[in-house]
């Protein structure tokens, strides 16, 4: 739900794809970051419960709550008292958080063609083909 209290039509995506060469509960915490800056869950919107969450991704609850913890650590969640767990308003927070995981992955992205052996500019015409070739 919304703060106005209408239903978010963007839905999560409920496949949690958690893996062992890293810790659980980083990979939770980046997932739920990708849902915030998505839409998935909108500013000011109530997560579903710590319980809810670890059953969804097969998660031991103190796994979940520990994303959570960190989450709020860092701001993008925060707990009322009474109830629960919901986004953070700050959507200035919220589109820095998206433009610093843009940044990563063409970061990722750039580290992984240098790996391939292509130049920065080789890297810029093949990705500017690739470009023209989507918006055709």
């Amino acid at each position: 739900m919304t703060l106005e209290g209408t239903p978010n039509t963007k839905q999560p995506e409920n496949e949690w794809h958690l893996t062992s060469d890293r810790p659980v509960f980083i990979q939770i915490m980046e997932k739920l970051k990708l849902d915030i800056v998505t839409g998935v869950y909108a500013p000011g919107d109530k997560l579903p419960s710590v319980r809810d969450l670890a059953g969804e991704a097969a998660v031991n609850p103190n796994t979940m709550q520990r994303a959570f913890s960190e989450l709020e650590r860092e701001g993008l969640v925060y707990t009322q008292r009474t109830s629960g767990r919901f986004i953070t308003e700050d959507t200035t927070m919220i589109d820095q958080l998206k433009e610093q995981m843009a940044l990563d992955a063409i970061s990722r992205f750039l580290k992984s063609m240098r790996q391939l052996g292509f130049s920065g500019e080789e890297t810029l015409r093949l990705l500017t083909e690739a470009l023209k070739e989507e918006k055709q």
